[in-house]
């Protein structure tokens, strides 16, 4: 007796939403579906939730682009304190082949990272600031996939979000940065 075999059982055929890939400027609400298949909206009440969760992810990367200058910070006073934090002053101003970036390296057997100036991170610095710059990439990147629904309200979603996170994480400026143009203007940039 087979029981894997369901071939005289006739079930009827169920229709199956299917999502709708537009490729133009949209304001479908029904069969949307956001990024993948599984993020499928079938009502009006899960478009108003997903509408808010993707002004949450908006929100989330503002957070995250904080939170990164603030580890930052972290780590260079960290180093500061341990009498670290020194950087090293370029040579005169003399090009040299050990100085030359393109030919260092491959051609001198000089490292590129030992020749650049700055301060050397410890190992779990240098992870914390990774897996933070990774995390914000992936958001940006999948904000942008978002964006790329081309639905209008999900577009607005994206925006408002970011412009919420803007105005909650924002709420403070580094003036001698901003007049120095050291300020990170890339906003919402994928990468």
């Amino acid at each position: 007796m087979s029981h894997g075999d369901h071939s005289g059982h006739d079930m009827p055929d169920m229709p199956m939403p299917m999502c709708s890939m537009n490729m133009l400027w949209n304001t479908q609400i029904e069969d949307t579906c956001i990024v993948f298949p599984g993020w499928h909206i079938q009502t009006k009440t899960a478009f108003v939730f997903s509408f808010f969760a993707v002004m949450a992810l908006g929100i989330l990367y503002e957070w995250l682009r904080v939170a990164q200058r603030d580890v930052d910070r972290i780590i260079a006073r960290r180093l500061i304190a341990d009498g670290k934090g020194k950087t090293r002053l370029p040579r005169s101003g003399r090009a040299t082949p050990e100085s030359d970036s393109e030919g260092a390296g491959l051609l001198s057997g000089v490292s590129v990272l030992k020749s650049q100036p700055g301060t050397p991170l410890p190992l779990s610095a240098r992870v914390a600031r990774a897996v933070m710059y990774g995390l914000t990439v992936f958001l940006s990147f999948f904000l942008m996939l978002v964006f790329m629904t081309y639905n209008a309200y999900l577009i607005l979603a994206v925006v408002v979000g970011a412009a919420a996170g803007h105005f909650i994480f924002g709420s403070r400026m580094d003036l001698n940065s901003a007049l120095s143009g050291a300020v990170d203007g890339r906003g919402m940039a994928c990468h």
